[in-house]
């Protein structure tokens, strides 16, 4: 074949382990292969993706929230248009989200008079 993917080939075993970027190999789980980024890319703190009384879904949310810039849209209906979820995983997600205290979603006036979601993100809550 022409066009074969070759970006998932196996590491050479006789490299060193540093020069694959694996870490120290373990004989059970998981290996990371991580490379430096090279495009822009986001920092996410373990507390909320390591959560264990939260969904899939409410962990893969957190880690979005925590990619997006300061002032964008993350309310229902901009969620739904953006990823596959059903229209009530994704509002459910949220709620987790607050009972856990990442998330806190508040009413607030715009100033013509319209209410508006303001929402604020706390990657660890309980810390100042």
């Amino acid at each position: 074949m022409e066009n074969q993917n070759t970006g998932a080939q196996a590491p050479d075993p006789a490299c060193d382990v540093a020069e694959n970027h694996l870490s120290e190999p373990e004989p059970y789980g998981l290996i990371h292969d991580d490379s430096p980024p090279t495009a822009p890319f986001t920092v996410v703190d373990s507390h909320p993706a390591q959560h264990e009384k939260r969904s899939l879904t409410a962990i893969g949310l957190a880690v979005h929230i925590q990619s997006l810039p300061a002032g964008s849209s993350v309310d229902i209906t901009s969620l739904t248009e953006q990823f596959p979820e059903d229209r009530t995983w994704i509002p459910h997600a949220l709620r987790e989200l607050e009972a856990h205290g990442y998330l806190r979603r508040d009413r607030v006036p715009t100033p013509n008079g319209k209410l508006t979601t303001r929402t604020v993100w706390r990657n660890q809550p309980g810390h100042p």
